[in-house]
């Protein structure tokens, strides 16, 4: 017997994903996966692979207190240096990303 889905949409796309590991002066450390796609209006999917959260993540959302605390389960220092990284890494969402 098989499964009906009522699908809200099924799209393939080919994505650019970078693979970062940084370890801050909080000794904590960041495994990452960065991807870049067309599906969420320039923002980026970041995920934390040694703990599996994801995020989709624009300069809006580094900017918006306790987020990354809470989404990445980090404390006020670790969130801060994973903030620093990431703002360079994001970048501003310019409108030819939309």
């Amino acid at each position: 017997m098989s499964a009906e889905f009522d699908f809200l949409y099924d799209h393939r796309e080919d994505t650019i994903t970078r693979f970062v590991c940084f370890v801050g002066e909080s000794l904590q450390r960041f495994d990452l996966a960065i991807t870049s796609t067309n599906r969420f209006y320039g923002k980026k999917l970041v995920t934390d692979i040694q703990s599996g959260r994801t995020a989709i993540l624009g300069p809006d959302d580094l900017e918006e207190p306790g987020y990354l605390e809470h989404v990445y389960r980090l404390n006020e220092e670790q969130a801060e240096e994973l903030r620093s990284f990431l703002v360079e890494v994001i970048g501003m969402i310019h409108f030819t990303d939309i």
